[in-house]
């Protein structure tokens, strides 16, 4: 075969213009869509290997191969033009038309190309010589035959179908489906991916999600809504359930929690009455389902948090045990050590320095534990709290309040008193203190410490002269007072101060 019939060939065959057509497809494509560049280059080969083959028949043609030679010719002209169909229906769906802004559903597309594969090779069997109308009269059982092979197939295919028609199921929405939970991230003609929070994608035949039931996750009607979640935790029964649910509702309010949502509020309820201990769940509403997990972390830290500084706990498995005398000496020995360790605490506050060393143990008794969660309120600006608190470990954040906003202030440091004009003269608190990490305090209450200021009066005098002083330093730094104003000033300060301690505790 000479060189002008080869050409006359390959012309016939559509060279140079079909492959011209699909490079420049193809490089757009590459170019404007790099997630996609795995598909294009699955279709990138077997569009070579097609016009590889139609070459090598055309360069064969003089080895006489026949009939043989026919077919394959007319095989690799099939797999040419299912390749181009394949990049058409790439360029039309994820390129033109996102360009229009139209985001047609993927399942469309490959209904669409299938669609066009089968008239594709049904046009190139009449080309070959094939009468179709009577494959179509002669072949009803080989239809039924291979309908009822494939009828998953079909159910999948019809299935992927309904869900796109009714819209119960789109792409972004966050389903579960049996014990999987995760983000729908594409529909297919045969399947819906599922990806979930441990980094897997479930493929789920869209056959099963028609036969069986799945769950839309924050969705209620047309609108979506955050998700529900639980978290459970016990207590022991006889504490009230009604302080339990205030001291919890009241810890998760002051805690601004991320992707949890405040509105519904959060919702703590008695669940049921086990073996000692009563179950309670804490329900709140999830804004973003890709960090279940971490949120229900942080409320747990929050709500830890909350029973703890209130004096409760998380209830334990009760066990009937029989205790030797040895049990009473280690719990002796543990209330021992922590009592040095609020000694420890008080020894550095400057109003308890002229405390007998008896009047200090009963402080350092009446002393609550008063844990906190980082980012959460200690005491905000303009509260009425008759206590003060002890800092022993950890940082806080002294924050003040105004018309433009909040300014931080200073760090609190372990060894840091607060709080005890409050506790002393009943003012409200000057400012806001937040937890930088996780807090620990001992709070001391004014009825505590009204017994021992009541069995000495005395005390009132001492503290309010260490009062006097501060607000004298503070004034003298402001005002550079001399030393007869500082007198003058500490004499009216001290007995002010002292006038109001004593109402304040009703000392006559």
């Amino acid at each position: 075969m000479n060189s002008q019939a080869i050409l006359q060939q390959l012309q016939q065959a559509g060279f140079p213009e079909l492959p011209a057509i699909f490079v420049v497809l193809a490089l757009l494509f590459w170019l404007l869509r790099p997630g996609d560049r795995g598909t294009l280059y699955h279709t990138a080969v077997f569009f070579a290997l097609a016009v590889a083959g139609q070459v090598a028949i055309v360069l064969l043609g003089g080895f006489a191969l026949g009939l043989a030679g026919d077919v394959l010719r007319e095989a690799f002209v099939i797999m040419a033009g299912v390749a181009f169909i394949r990049l058409c229906g790439l360029a039309l769906f994820r390129l033109l038309l996102p360009v229009l802004r139209l985001q047609p559903p993927r399942i469309l597309e490959d209904v669409l190309v299938i669609v066009a594969y089968v008239a594709w090779g049904m046009v190139r069997l009449r080309y070959a010589g094939l009468d179709l109308s009577q494959i179509v009269t002669t072949s009803a059982v080989i239809t039924a035959v291979i309908a009822f092979s494939m009828q998953d197939t079909l159910g999948n295919i019809l299935g992927g179908l309904a869900i796109q028609l009714d819209g119960s199921l789109e792409v972004g929405d966050w389903v579960r489906v049996d014990d999987v939970t995760g983000r729908v991230t594409d529909i297919r003609w045969r399947s819906v991916s599922i990806e979930t929070n441990n980094w897997e994608t479930v493929v789920v035949p869209n056959g099963q999600l028609m036969k069986g039931k799945f769950a839309v996750l924050g969705q209620r009607g047309s609108s979506p809504s955050p998700v529900r979640r639980w978290v459970w935790f016990d207590v022991d029964y006889t504490v009230p359930p009604s302080r339990v649910i205030a001291v919890v509702q009241e810890s998760l309010q002051r805690s601004a929690i991320v992707r949890m949502a405040a509105d519904p509020a959060p919702q703590c309820v008695l669940m049921g009455l086990e073996a000692g201990r009563a179950r309670y769940a804490l329900r709140y509403w999830l804004t973003d389902s890709g960090h279940d997990d971490a949120t229900d972390s942080e409320v747990r830290v929050h709500l830890l948090a909350g029973l703890q500084r209130s004096g409760l706990a998380i209830a334990a498995p009760q066990y009937s045990v029989h205790m030797v005398e040895e049990g009473e000496k280690q719990r002796q020995a543990g209330q021992l050590r922590e009592l040095e360790q609020r000694l420890k605490a008080l020894q550095h506050v400057d109003i308890f320095v002229h405390l007998q060393p008896e009047e200090l143990r009963r402080v350092a008794e009446a002393l609550v534990p008063a844990p906190f969660a980082p980012g959460e309120v200690i005491t905000r600006q303009g509260a009425e709290a008759h206590w003060l608190y002890v800092l022993v470990e950890g940082e806080a954040q002294v924050v003040f309040e105004d018309s433009k906003g909040s300014h931080p202030v200073s760090r609190l440091r372990e060894g840091t008193v607060f709080g005890e004009r409050g506790m002393m003269l009943g003012e409200r608190r000057s400012a806001t203190v937040v937890a930088l990490g996780d807090v620990r305090c001992y709070r001391l209450d004014r009825a505590a410490f009204q017994d021992v200021i009541r069995s000495r009066p005395q005390i009132a005098e001492d503290v309010s002269r260490i009062l006097a002083v501060r607000e004298v330093e503070l004034q003298n730094v402001r005002q550079a007072l001399d030393a007869e104003q500082r007198a003058s000033e500490m004499s009216r300060r001290h007995g002010e101060i002292l006038g109001r301690i004593r109402e304040f505790f009703g000392l006559h």
